[in-house]
Formats: C-alpha cells, sequence, structure tokens
C-alpha cells in the first residue's frame, strides 16, 4: 500500500517548492486576502494536481524555471472551487479546520474565491501560452457546469449513476485531467502526448472522486478531516446510496427520502443510514470501480516509455485508491 507519508516524502522537494510559490502568489495589499488565503491553501491540501502537472511536465522533458510556479495555478483554481462550495454547502469544516466562510463569513469566501481564480489566470496569461489558457478557460467553465449540475440534483433521490458521473466528472476530474495534458501543453509534446495524459487525468480524476464518496460513509471523522456523511447532510446523493437505494423495499425508501429531505433527521438517523451502506456491499462495489479506473488510467501512458517519472505517475495513480483520506 502506497501510504500519504510515502507520497509526500517522496516528492517532498516538488512541495517545498510548490508551497513556496503559493505562498508568494498570495502577496496582496489587502491584508484579509492573504489571512483567508493562507488559513485555506497552506496546511493539509494534498498538492495532487500541481504534483501532477509537474511529473506530466518531466514525462514530456520539460523542467523549466516557472514549473513550479505554473503548477500552483491548478491548486489556486481547486482551492477556489472549494471556497465558493463551502458556502453553497454552509460547510463548517474544511482540511481538518474550521472553513474559510465558518470563519470570515460567506461574502468573504466568495471574494477569496474569485481572487484565487483571477491569480490563476494571471498567471496563465504569463506563460504566454495560448493552448494552455484555453485549455484553462474550458476547464473553468465545465467545473462551473459540474457545480451548477449538482445544485439541481440536491436531494434528488432518483438521480442515476450516469447523472453522478457526469457532475464528479465536471467537478473533479477535468482539473485532474487538464493538470495532466497541460503538462504536454507547456512541454510542446504535440497532440498524441497531450491526449493520452489528458485521458490518463480524467480516469484518475473520476477514480479520485469515486474515493471520496466512498470515504465520506467508510472513513471516520478525524482521518477524513471532516464529519462523515457530509454529502448527504447537505442533499448530495452519491455513488453509495445510489447502489444502497435499489435494494430497500418501497416503503422503507420513502420513509428515508423523506426524513433526510426534512430537518427532523439526527445524527443517529444519519449513522444508520451509513450502517445500511456499508452493509450491503456498496463499499466494495464502488472501491472495485474506482480500482477500474485507474487500471485504465495506466494504460493511457503506454506510448511513454519506461522511466522513474513515468513509475511516479502511476504510483500516484495507485494511491488515489489506496489513501484513507
Amino acid at each position: 500500500m502506497v501510504s500519504h507519508r510515502k507520497i509526500l516524502n517522496k516528492h517532498r522537494e516538488h512541495f517545498e517548492k510548490i508551497n513556496e510559490e503559493l505562498t508568494e502568489g498570495l502577496s496582496s495589499r489587502i491584508a484579509l486576502i492573504e489571512d483567508i488565503g493562507n488559513h485555506s491553501l497552506l496546511g493539509h491540501g494534498k498538492r495532487l494536481r500541481p504534483l501532477f502537472f509537474v511529473l506530466s511536465c518531466e514525462l514530456c522533458n520539460y523542467r523549466g524555471n516557472d514549473l513550479h510556479k505554473l503548477s500552483t495555478i491548478f491548486e489556486y483554481i481547486h482551492t477556489a472551487s472549494l471556497l465558493h462550495d463551502d458556502v453553497l454547502d454552509n460547510a463548517d469544516m474544511r482540511r481538518k479546520k474550521p472553513s474559510a466562510n465558518n470563519v470570515w463569513g460567506n461574502h468573504a469566501a466568495v471574494l477569496e474565491g474569485d481572487f484565487l481564480y483571477s491569480k490563476s489566470f494571471s498567471l496563465a496569461v504569463g506563460s504566454e501560452n495560448l493552448q494552455f489558457l484555453r485549455r484553462l478557460t474550458e476547464t473553468t467553465t465545465k467545473m462551473a457546469e459540474g457545480q451548477v449540475l449538482e445544485l439541481i440534483h440536491t436531494h434528488n433521490w432518483s438521480i442515476s449513476k450516469g447523472e453522478y458521473l457526469e457532475i464528479i466528472t465536471a467537478k473533479t476530474a477535468v482539473l485532474i485531467s487538464a493538470a495532466c495534458a497541460c503538462g504536454a501543453i507547456i512541454s510542446g509534446a504535440g497532440e498524441e502526448a497531450t491526449q493520452s495524459l489528458e485521458r490518463f487525468g480524467l480516469k484518475v480524476g473520476i477514480a479520485f472522486q469515486l474515493m471520496d464518496d466512498l470515504l465520506d460513509y467508510s472513513a471516520s471523522q478525524e482521518t477524513l478531516g471532516k464529519p462523515v456523511g457530509k454529502d448527504l447532510k447537505e442533499g448530495k446523493i452519491t455513488l453509495p446510496l445510489i447502489y444502497t437505494l435499489p435494494t430497500l423495499e418501497g416503503a422503507k425508501r420513502r420513509s428515508l427520502e423523506e426524513l433526510f429531505k426534512s430537518s427532523r433527521a439526527t445524527d443517529e438517523d444519519y449513522r444508520d443510514l451509513i450502517a445500511l451502506v456499508k452493509g450491503n456491499g456498496a463499499i466494495e462495489r464502488i472501491l472495485r470501480e474506482a480500482r477500474s479506473y485507474t487500471e485504465e488510467a495506466a494504460k493511457c501512458l503506454s506510448p511513454f516509455p519506461e522511466s522513474n517519472v513515468k513509475e511516479d505517475l502511476l504510483e500516484l495513480n495507485r494511491y488515489v485508491v489506496e489513501r484513507e483520506y
């Protein structure tokens, strides 16, 4: 099993440079922007998206001085989306500490997200690479569409697996896909390499979100860094519940739906439903599916010659389904 600590230690030099660039990029004449940015960006973030970009660049033989600075674009975009997401969800915790909206309020959190989006595109413009900038604008547009789709399906206990996959692909997978594809784009590696890394990142991203949604039902709050069952409390019907509902009798399903759509559900009710999901095989089924996506992702790297960097990407791919948070 690939532990989080092993990944962190192996790529410590990259993480240190990424964090240095993130800190420098948060500079602003407005102290509150820096305060919220430091709170939201620094600490427990995995930095997987910038790391995928860095390794994809190295896979395509690019090691320019701007490598780590450009990688921060993907962490800024990711964190901006989390800031906005937490406001929409009225979230209290993020990355094992109080969420920004909990500390500074919704207005400040939304504006900080806007600042980070602006910062990411300012850095992209500095690359003077139109294809890179185009890919980022397409990606953030899809992410916004994914957020709206999720909003539309809030408390929709009839959501299909296909609709669920559409949401997680847009909200999560496209950014990881872009991080990988942009590594090839910045490197000038050509269309075949770009498409291979794009597909690799998309498969990894879907597996990553499948595991996130699985962990929301199976991990402890201390490990996860946020309340277990958080998605359900926010009205998000994810794959563990989608797989569980057809196994219930009609009356039982309607009763649960009515309870959890209302404000009457207690913590014990949430624990009971989580136990129901754990007991019907949904967790194991989703884990198999996540592993299948990572197997497909690994195949996407077959056009690239064997190297230490390629093995690092394959190791990160495996880590996605072996992580505990």
